[in-house]
């Protein structure tokens, strides 16, 4: 009798820390989430952008995500080459919307 209820006992105690682990998971996805950022081309050409991880061309009202790496710059591109710096990523750029128009000099 006593082997049965240390086995139920353990059972119940297993089940609830299995639970506690899904939580972690879920703040990590929560944490990734917000480490980018979305800028929109809120001008009026299509424009080609590099991000720091690659080479982005953006029409019109489009919008890309951005890795929120700060101190990355993000460049114009021309053909496939860098070009000049636009902005440097900031964190509190992270988990934002941010207007190309307003970030430009």
């Amino acid at each position: 009798m006593k082997t049965i209820i240390i086995a139920l006992s353990t059972l119940v105690f297993v089940s609830f820390s299995e639970g506690k682990q899904t939580l972690n998971t879920s703040d990590k996805i929560e944490a990734s989430i917000s480490s980018s950022f979305s800028l929109v081309n809120d001008t009026k050409e299509k424009v080609s952008i590099y991000t720091g991880s690659g080479f982005v061309s953006l029409n019109k009202g489009s919008k890309t995500s951005i890795s929120c790496n700060s101190g990355k710059e993000v460049r114009w591109a021309n053909k496939g080459k860098k070009g000049n710096v636009i902005f440097k990523i900031t964190s509190d750029m992270c988990g934002k919307t941010i207007k190309l128009s307003k970030v430009m000099d």
